[in-house]
């Protein structure tokens, strides 16, 4: 998914075109050799523990890293190692409410952000947040890099100072000369991984990225997992309960992927573009109802004329030189992620109309320093999900299926697209999706997290995982769309996590919490919140 995205409103699109799939037992479906080489490589971790130390950048006190050797192929675990850089913070055993009382520790707690191509290697600090100290009190919180994530064996597809293209297009219908152009974009991104990789390329999947959560739990010498995914890092999850069902302790994922294996990764993109066209009307449906601070319009279709002005102006006259239609588009687009997001994306939008670009730049400017670590984050978000599963090879596939729905859901659709349009032209060997299930009594319940309107894992993923995953719980935060809901605002959703990661208690197979409050607007002053989002979707 893009890590700015994945994903239903695409069920009835064909995949006809796609690469003709690996037989099972055929190279690039998953086997015994390599489940036989994840135990030899977890013995070994298991032998090996964990040496903590200093981490690579500055940290908080108390935080320290360390390194975990996993095979390459885990079908050849004698074969080429390479080393995943681990964070940790202990236990506190202190109860925030009652600083004499000692909490037991109950483990080490693994959290994976999604991406493909995000690192956790700073969730260790999430233990002084307030929503979080009661569980950072029991556990060890333990955050990684996976595999092609830097610092752990970085994967790369061009030079970072190439990565930024900036200003672009974003045409929501393109015309044949722009696909032409990208279709040539798309073919040399996807020689440049393959040229950069260093070989090996095909390695860097998900069911590896299971493969070595089991030898991080041996190597924290955990007897059984517990774990905590988002968004992508809920397919990981997935993916490990099928894999290795008895070595599971708990499980939260929170914004569910779609495990379904013919949505993988193709359809799932697809669904996605349609759920984000949801999320955007929700946006312009608030700023409409704020018009009195913004001035864009009383209605969404106003707001939208409003964005389509600005669009327009850009593609004339980028702001800063920087920002054309394509950072405004991805601008926005994190506010289809996060709906803290809308007041700052709105007062930028209101003051570029009022001749102010100041805001917008500071949003949407790609940052030069942030070029390594977004090059990278693309990269791995690109082998990932194209070794993943067989794509489309056929350009008017992809052409039909977008042209189709951008008819409906233009924010998203091409745009979308083009991110993965590189699958097309994938030259490594590609991976056989695992059918994600688990039977009665397999695993102990997994709870599953969802906000009702999330636009990057839509909504009937997580239907889906539960149904896949025998004994599971979903927790619904209901006429919601902020993606990723535990640890958050909401408390009802919080207590469920609580009572969960700290008692095993569970509320049955389904519940329901209200929304968080919507956030309310600011004034459009000039002053924009410099956050940077510049890769777009890279978590889903």
């Amino acid at each position: 998914m893009r890590a700015a995205a994945l994903y239903s409103a695409a069920g009835s699109l064909l995949l006809t075109g796609l690469a003709v799939p690996p037989a099972d037992g055929a190279p690039g479906a998953p086997g015994a050799a390599e489940l036989r080489g994840t135990a030899v490589a977890a013995a070994k971790a298991r032998a090996a523990g964990l040496d903590f130390g200093a981490c690579p950048d500055e940290s908080p006190a108390g935080m320290r890293c360390a390194t975990v050797r996993v095979p390459l192929d885990y079908a050849r675990p004698g074969g080429k190692q390479i080393e995943l850089t681990v964070s940790r913070m202990p236990a506190t055993g202190r109860d925030p409410a009652n600083s004499k009382h000692k909490v037991p520790r109950q483990g080490a707690l693994v959290y994976n952000p999604g991406g493909p191509g995000a690192s956790s290697l700073n969730f260790p600090m999430i233990g002084v947040v307030p929503q979080w100290r009661r569980i950072a009190s029991a556990y060890d919180l333990v955050g990684y890099a996976p595999r092609g994530v830097a610092p752990s064996a970085p994967l790369s597809c061009e030079k970072p100072e190439e990565f930024f293209k900036a200003p672009s297009l974003a045409p929501v219908h393109p015309g044949e000369a722009y696909k032409r152009e990208r279709i040539a974009r798309a073919k040399a991104y996807a020689r440049g991984c393959a040229e950069r990789s260093g070989g090996g390329l095909e390695f860097f999947n998900s069911l590896n990225n299971a493969r070595d959560l089991d030898v991080l739990r041996a190597a924290l010498g955990e007897s059984r997992l517990t774990f905590m995914g988002a968004s992508y890092g809920t397919y990981v999850g997935a993916l490990y309960a099928t894999l290795f069902p008895g070595h599971l302790r708990r499980m939260v994922l929170d914004s569910a992927v779609d495990p379904d294996p013919a949505k993988v990764w193709y359809r799932e993109n697809l669904d996605q573009s349609a759920a984000f066209e949801d999320r955007w009307a929700d946006f312009r449906t608030w700023v409409a109802r704020h018009d009195d601070v913004y001035g864009l319009g009383t209605t969404p279709a106003a707001v939208q004329r409003s964005y389509d002005t600005a669009s327009d102006r850009l593609e004339a006259h980028p702001a800063d030189g920087k920002v054309g239609p394509g950072q405004l588009q991805n601008t926005f687009l994190m506010a289809g992620y996060y709906d803290d997001y809308w007041p700052s994306r709105a007062a930028a939008l209101a003051a570029y109309l009022k001749g102010d670009a100041k805001p917008l730049v500071r949003l949407g400017a790609p940052s030069p320093e942030t070029a390594t670590e977004a090059e990278n984050g693309s990269a791995v978000y690109t082998a990932v999900e194209c070794n993943d599963a067989p794509w489309p090879t056929d350009f008017r596939v992809w052409d039909r299926d977008n042209t189709r729905l951008a008819r409906t859901a233009p924010f998203e659709t091409w745009d979308n697209a083009w991110v993965n349009l590189p699958c097309a032209y994938w030259s490594a060997r590609r991976q056989v999706p695992l059918d994600v299930r688990t039977g009665p009594g397999e695993t102990p319940p997994v709870l599953i997290l969802a906000a009702e309107r999330d636009a990057a894992t839509p909504y009937g993923g997580a239907l889906e995982l539960n149904r896949r995953l025998a004994g599971s719980t979903l927790v619904t935060e209901r006429d919601a769309g902020t993606h990723g809901i535990g640890g958050g605002p909401n408390t009802c959703v919080n207590a469920h996590l609580d009572a969960y990661l700290l008692e095993g208690r569970l509320p049955g197979r389904r519940a329901a919490c209200d929304p968080r409050p919507e956030p309310r607007p600011t004034e459009p002053t000039g002053r924009g919140t410099p956050d940077r989002d510049a890769l777009k979707g890279k978590g889903a």
